[in-house]
Parts: structure tokens; sequence; C-alpha cells
């Protein structure tokens, strides 16, 4: 039997995480990505087609404070792990339900499953990094998820002809058990329950200080431009630009190709520097200019460069915006802060996601959601402002 050295076990663990993490990445972006065949199959309006995502996203959101309680209070492994067991086992049985109210049950359920992922995941990957590159660990643990979608984007529309959209999701939920099953047998990154007693109450003591709630406008802010950009792409490509699916699946693979590093990156340099909210607030500003020039642009030249552009900055300050508040409060109660930043987080996500749905119905355009995206993105650039004196007097 082979013994790793203390580095190996450390660099095993977190990519067991990531690769764990990344399986929730192929299962949401293949909805996005599948979305024209989905609705054409089942017969979903664009506004029923929001349902699905929005309906996932709102009950992920309101587990997400839950979550962070038991990951500070419990091991986090055991919560991961259950997570990633109804993440995946929903991701098959999504692919046999035929109902519209079927559909809705299996995404709500699959959005109380996937929270139990976030939090205790975002312990685990923190605790194998000093606190000094807290923002390098938390870009890194989403790196999977745009990795995965590279793939998903890049060779999905390959396989989704001869195959189908519904043995393409049994894949991947069969991708993501494996995953799965080999992190639990590894047995790695198991840690203890946060020390001090975390306690339910300790919550509306955070909330008091205003830093909450100026990172929970910006997580509100990121999320709905994530979500609502990544997930109505595809059909707004294939509907309103009029290119195929193979098309709308490249243009995707190459937003998620240049995000993927620039996650990472951005955590990276905002611990090397010491500015997280330079970085929160040039990304904000760069994705203003390129959801506003989105439907304008003429020929998919335009289109592909303003693509790259909003990818670019779409997650770029996701590590530095969930390590501020801990910089502020303190890592004590980690799994609570980051629980509410992700609640405010998928609130934008259910309204956004939803919206540009519905917004599509009214008006047989896009044009009209991506400018409130881009109106959202300036709203959370003022908090960015406001948050600046926080930053230099910690609690």
């Amino acid at each position: 039997m082979v013994t790793l050295s203390r580095a190996g076990r450390r660099r095993s663990i977190i990519t067991l995480v990531v690769v764990c993490q990344s399986t929730q990445g192929l299962i949401f972006g293949g909805l996005a990505l599948f979305l024209p065949l989905i609705r054409s199959d089942l017969g979903l309006s664009f506004t029923q087609a929001g349902t699905l995502a929005a309906v996932t996203n709102l009950v992920y959101a309101l587990m997400q404070v839950p979550s962070g309680y038991l990951a500070d209070r419990f091991t986090p492994r055991r919560l991961f792990l259950t997570g990633l067991l109804g993440t995946n086992l929903l991701a098959a049985l999504f692919t046999v339900l035929t109902s519209y109210e079927a559909l809705l049950l299996n995404q709500a359920l699959s959005g109380f499953f996937r929270a139990l992922v976030f939090a205790p995941g975002l312990l685990l990957m923190t605790q194998q990094f000093p606190s000094g590159r807290r923002a390098t660990a938390m870009g890194l643990y989403v790196v999977g998820g745009f990795s995965s979608n590279i793939l998903l984007s890049s060779l999905g529309p390959l396989l989704v002809r001869p195959l189908g959209w519904q043995p393409l999701f049994v894949l991947f939920a069969a991708g993501g058990l494996l995953a799965c099953a080999l992190y639990w047998w590894a047995g790695a990154g198991d840690s203890p329950a946060a020390q001090g007693g975390v306690r339910v109450r300790d919550l509306p003591a955070l909330l008091r200080h205003p830093i909450m709630w100026l990172t929970g406008v910006i997580q509100f802010a990121r999320l709905a431009v994530a979500q609502g950009f990544t997930f109505w792409l595809p059909t707004y490509l294939v509907v309103d630009r009029g290119q195929s699916l193979a098309a709308a699946g490249l243009v995707a693979a190459l937003g998620s190709a240049v995000t993927a590093p620039a996650n990472f990156l951005g955590g990276y340099v905002s611990d090397r520097v010491g500015r997280p909210l330079l970085i929160i607030g040039g990304s904000l500003a760069g994705l203003t200019a390129g959801l506003t020039l989105l439907t304008y642009v003429p020929g998919m030249l335009g289109v592909l460069l303003v693509v790259a552009l909003v990818s670019v900055f779409v997650q770029v300050y996701f590590g530095p915006l969930f390590a501020v508040p801990l910089e502020v409060l303190g890592a004590q109660r980690a799994g609570l802060i980051s629980g509410f930043g992700n609640f405010c987080a998928n609130l934008g996500s259910f309204a956004f996601v939803y919206a540009l749905g519905a917004v599509k119905d009214a008006t047989g355009s896009f044009r009209i959601g991506f400018l409130s995206l881009a109106a959202l993105c300036l709203v959370a650039l003022a908090a960015t402002w406001l948050a600046r004196p926080l930053l230099r007097h910690p609690a």
C-alpha cells in the first residue's frame, strides 16, 4: 500500500474536492446547453424552462444558511458526500420524468442536495490553505465546474445528436457518483467540527455588521449575472442570433475556457496584492460594459468578443468576495458567513434566471434582460465603494 507524503495527501484532497464539485457543473450546465432540446421534447415555454432553473436556485438559496451552520457545527465531509449523492441521483431521475410538475419537484430536491455541497466543500478546500491564501482556495474551488463546462460545451452538441440528452444526463450522473465514491473511499479531508460552539443565534449578531449586507448585495449581483448569462446564452445564440446548437456550444465552451483560469487568477492576485475590493470593483465595471454591449454588437465576431469579455470578469471576483467578510469578521463562523453570502447570491440567480425567460416571452427579445443585469452590476459597484472603510477597520 502506497503511503502519501503530507504534501501528496494535501494535493489529493484538493483534487478530489475540485473533481467532486465539478460534477455539478456538468449537470446544471447540461440543463442550460440542452434547454432548446428539452423545451422541444417536453413542450415547455420559455417561462416554464426558466422556472425549472429558478426553483432549484430558490431552494438552494434557502438552504445556504442551514448548510453553512451544519458545516460549522459538524464535520463538513459527511454533508459534502450526502449532497453529491443526492444531486447525481436526481440528475439521473430527471431523464425519465415527463410532467412539468414532476420536473419542478425534481429540481427543487436537487437544489436541496446541491446546497449540502457548497459551504461544506468550501470549508474542506480552505482547510488545505493558510489563512493568507483564502481567496486563492475559494477561487480554485469552483475552477472544476468551469473546466467541466468546457468539455460539456465542446463535446455535448456532438454527442447529443446520436445519443439524445437523456443518456448524456445519465452519463453525467454516473461520473458524479464515481467521483463521490472515490472521495469516500479515500477517506480524505474529514475535519473536526468548529471549536467554540457555533450557534444559530450567532447569525443575527453577524447580520448587524454592514459588511454582511454590502457583500450580500454584491453576491446577489454576482450570481444573477453568472447564472443568468451562462444559463440563457446558448438559447440566446440559437433563438435571437440564429446559430446552431453546435455553434452555441462552442461559444459557451469559449466562455468557460476563459472563466476557469480567470477565476483562480482573481483569488491569487487578490491574496498577493491584498486589495480584494479592487478586483471586485474592476470585475463589476467590466461586466457592466459587456452586458450592455451584448445585444447591440453586429455579427458573431462582435458577440464572441463580448462573450469573452463577460467571461473574463463573471467569476474572477468569486474568491475575493467570499474572503472579504471573513477578513472583517474573522473565520470562526466561516460556514455561517459564507452560507449567508451564497444565500444572497442564489436569490439573485433565482430572480434573474426566471426573469430573463419571462422577459423573452413578454418582449420577444433578451435585450431588456441583459441590460437589467448591467444595471444590477452598477448597484453592486456602489456597494463595493461603500465597503472600503469597513475593510480598513475589521471588527
